[in-house]
């Protein structure tokens, strides 16, 4: 089978490396991809957003599944272009990406099938909005209703930022269309959890726990970014909890479908905040996590793309994922300036050096070959992972691996995976 992968970043690195070790794999292609996903197959130089030249091309290759990796690219419908084509690709329709596409859109579906959310209001008038943030507590948070880059969200701690948001967004359209609703909730406190589940319109396997990184520094200072590192399994995530996410998250979901006639299939993932008053979902994902995927797939033993066939076939009942009882730690290796403005095509030494220990994978992001250079290409670079018999073991290898490569500029946090060593 040949298989097509479709983005440029660490996550479709690690879709390329985990599909590669299939039996029934022969060809793996990535489009547009990087360095990385270059040493796993070909990259084809097409853009996620020129879906019909990717549906020519997986028809005229004989694609027999591709997987999408970027949200921009399911909402704007390339898997129903895919299938009026007769082509097997895994993710959400462009009407199951909305859960992703549209915060409103999801935060109706939770409301009307009981899923715990945080309280909020949707707006398409400004004076509206500025009136609903009047009956408020401070903090409060701001969302585009689209996709905007992972930039659209806005906490606001007063009055007077929460206009200014409100202007900057609807009134200035700072995120364009995706801006043109905005929906405001209630700020919630707590620890952050990330839960993946694949799900095939009737029933779900849900992956271990992981917790990522977002901000830019140690100690979660910093400005939000794409993620610094991330680790699974995460402790936050006791049996307990793991079962208030089945019933409360995952089987209400499932369930909302059936009764609102809406077609899913593919990746599900819920940002959950485990706050003083139990879980809220933050908001809905419709594709693989970066950088959780580099933490997850190395624990996952099951083939998978029995699993991602089974999801498109709607027999995930029968299908058992299995996991490796080691843990893994990702630290994201990003450029100087990351997540404001930094310099590319610096040169990246040491990736051999790191992955001689046989427990230790490279995911690259931001990269790219000129002849036998391989140099940065954008702002979060590399994905070390390690895995080891618990999380310190892993956490350990790890940095012990990112401290043999260089590239002028780098920067990590020194405290991914930190809150798993806890008790």
């Amino acid at each position: 089978m040949k298989i097509l992968v479709l983005g440029s970043g660490g996550r479709e690195h690690a879709l390329c490396w985990k599909l590669r070790q299939s039996p029934r794999v022969t060809d793996i292609f990535c489009a547009p991809g990087n360095a990385g996903t270059e040493s796993l197959g070909r990259n084809v130089p097409i853009p996620v957003t020129d879906i019909d030249a990717l549906a020519a091309f997986a028809a005229g290759e004989g694609i027999g599944l591709t997987v999408v990796g970027p949200d921009d690219a399911l909402a704007a419908g390339i898997v129903d272009t895919f299938q009026r084509r007769g082509l097997r690709v895994f993710g959400p329709s462009k009407e199951g990406a909305r859960f992703e596409s549209s915060k409103a859109f999801a935060k109706r579906f939770m409301e009307r099938h009981g899923i715990p959310t945080a309280r909020f209001g949707e707006f398409t008038d400004s004076a509206e909005a500025h009136l609903f943030c009047q009956k408020m507590q401070y903090p409060v948070v701001i969302k585009a209703d689209g996709l905007a880059l992972g930039k659209g969200v806005i906490i606001a701690q007063n009055a007077e930022q929460a206009a200014m948001a409100i202007y900057r967004i609807m009134d200035q359209c700072q995120f364009g269309e995706a801006g043109r609703r905005i929906v405001i909730e209630e700020f919630l406190t707590g620890e952050e959890c990330s839960i993946h589940a694949m799900v095939d319109g009737r029933s779900f396997a849900m992956f271990p726990g992981a917790q990522d990184h977002k901000r830019a520094f140690d100690g979660d200072q910093g400005l939000n970014t794409g993620g610094m590192g991330a680790y699974s399994p995460a402790p936050i995530l006791t049996p307990e909890l793991e079962r208030q996410v089945r019933e409360q998250v995952l089987e209400p979901f499932v369930r909302g479908l059936e009764a609102d006639r809406l077609a899913f299939k593919g990746l599900l993932y819920p940002g959950i905040m485990v706050t003083p008053h139990g879980l809220k979902v933050l908001e809905f994902n419709c594709r693989f996590g970066d950088p959780e995927t580099q933490a997850f797939l190395p624990r996952l033993k099951t083939d998978l793309v029995e699993v991602m066939d089974a999801v498109i076939d709607g027999r995930l009942a029968d299908c058992a994922l299995e996991w490796r009882d080691e843990a893994a730690v990702c630290v994201v290796m990003a450029s100087g300036g990351y997540p404001g403005a930094y310099e590319k095509g610096k040169d990246i030494r040491g990736i051999e050096a790191a992955e001689s220990d046989s427990a230790v994978t490279v995911f690259q992001a931001g990269t790219r070959r000129l002849e036998t250079r391989l140099l940065t290409a954008g702002g979060r670079v590399l994905g070390v992972t390690a895995m080891g018999p618990d999380v310190r073991a892993a956490r350990a290898k790890a940095y012990a691996a990112v401290e043999k490569i260089d590239f002028e500029g780098a920067h990590y946090r020194r405290d991914i995976a930190a809150k798993g060593l806890r008790g």
